[in-house]
C-alpha cells in the first residue's frame, strides 16, 4: 500500500486530525514504514500453526464480576464537576 498525500488526507479526515505542513512528509514517511513492517508479517509461513496458539496454556484467572461503589471517590471526583446532586453530574441536555 503506498502511503500519499489523497491516502493521508483521507486519514485526516477519518480521524478528525489536522496534520501541520511541515509535519506532513515525515507523517507520510512514518505511516508508510509502518505498512511496510506489516507487509512482512504477511510472508510469515503459518501453515500448521493452530489459529488459537497462545505461548502459554495457562488461561487468565477470571474474578467474580461485583460490582462495588467507593462514596469517597465518588464524592471526591465530584467536588471539581460545575454542577452535580445526588452522587451524579449535572449536564446540559442533548436529546430533545
Amino acid at each position: 500500500m503506498q502511503i500519499d498525500e489523497t491516502l493521508l488526507q483521507r486519514l485526516e479526515k477519518l480521524s478528525y486530525l489536522e496534520i501541520p505542513q511541515e509535519h506532513r512528509a515525515e507523517m507520510i514517511a512514518q505511516l508508510s514504514e509502518i505498512v511496510s513492517f506489516v507487509d512482512n508479517l504477511a510472508e510469515l509461513d503459518t501453515e500448521g500453526v493452530n489459529a488459537t496458539f497462545a505461548m502459554s496454556d495457562v488461561s487468565t484467572r477470571l474474578r467474580e464480576d461485583t460490582g462495588t461503589v467507593d462514596r469517597n471517590v465518588n464524592d471526591d471526583i465530584l467536588a471539581h464537576a460545575p454542577h452535580a446532586r445526588d452522587h451524579f453530574f449535572i449536564v446540559p441536555k442533548i436529546i430533545e
